[in-house]
């Protein structure tokens, strides 16, 4: 009896975490339906487009993925950042998608697939003023060091502390910061409070040097060095192993028929897989 009971339990269980994960059956085609959830503003790797659809490099990707896996059906749903994150650990969501790097804290709290399905150029802006002075990374750590502060969660603090390990006489001063994104970045930067600002090459591009992006009036007053390229990879709740499989295959394909580097064209305006 107490068998029996265990059982039923253990089923109820499954059942809740399936359903806790975003999992539904789709009775209408068989397959089950689950929620992707992404950035609604960074563009473009992730965005709602003027129509109110989620669009962007990564939601065109997992989109051509769900196509190769019948089992499944996938729901996009925009949201923050910290409510992707928490959202799929917990299963809120099945899957989320913000240009997401590999950490080893990542690692743990989620399945990584094999096959990265994007990169991020990261780097650092400065002050334009400086440009004789900054080039890169290191010469950015022998004039000062001073970077505006990141958040210890974040994938770009372990990409600052790689470096520091690696240049012991040119170190980059980490601060941490208590929240995920700093508004005022660049003006701190300007401003002279801070030196450099660790930032994604696009995301310089197109709030600061495109006519259009919210801080173009610092156009002529910020540079960018670029530092290496980061891949980035989908992320997938613990508890859809079958899924992980099934999405690593499924992008292996679309990078052997040359799916990936046309989306790339088409969302970045080149073959971003070339930093790599």
């Amino acid at each position: 009896m107490k068998k029996t009971i265990f059982i039923a339990l253990s089923l109820m269980v499954a059942a809740s975490v399936a359903f806790a994960a975003g999992a539904k059956d789709n009775s209408g085609t068989g397959a089950k339906k689950l929620r992707v959830a992404h950035s609604q503003s960074y563009y473009p790797y992730d965005f709602i487009n003027e129509k109110g659809e989620s669009d962007g490099f990564e939601v065109a990707v997992l989109k051509a993925v769900d196509a190769l896996i019948p089992e499944y059906e996938f729901e996009f749903v925009g949201t923050s950042d910290d409510d992707l994150l928490i959202g799929v650990e917990s299963g809120k969501y099945a899957v989320g998608i913000k240009g997401a790097w590999l950490t080893e804290e990542r690692k743990k709290k989620f399945i990584l697939p094999e096959t990265y399905a994007g990169a991020s150029v990261i780097g650092i802006a400065f002050r334009t003023e400086n440009a004789d002075k900054i080039k890169d990374f290191e010469s950015f750590a022998r004039f000062s060091g001073k970077l505006v502060p990141i958040p210890p969660q974040s994938a770009q603090w372990p990409v600052v502390e790689d470096f520091n390990k690696t240049h012991p006489d040119a170190q980059i001063k980490l601060v941490p910061s208590d929240v995920f994104i700093i508004s005022d970045a660049y003006t701190w930067v300007v401003e002279g409070r801070y030196d450099a600002f660790f930032d994604i090459k696009l995301s310089f591009q197109t709030t600061v040097l495109d006519e259009k992006g919210a801080w173009h009036r610092y156009a002529d007053r910020l540079s960018y060095a670029p530092y290496k390229a980061i891949p980035t990879y989908a992320l997938i709740n613990r508890n859809f192993p079958d899924l992980a499989e099934k999405y690593d295959a499924a992008l292996k394909k679309l990078v052997a028929d040359g799916t990936l580097k046309r989306l790339s064209q088409q969302y970045f305006g080149e073959d971003i897989f070339q930093y790599l």
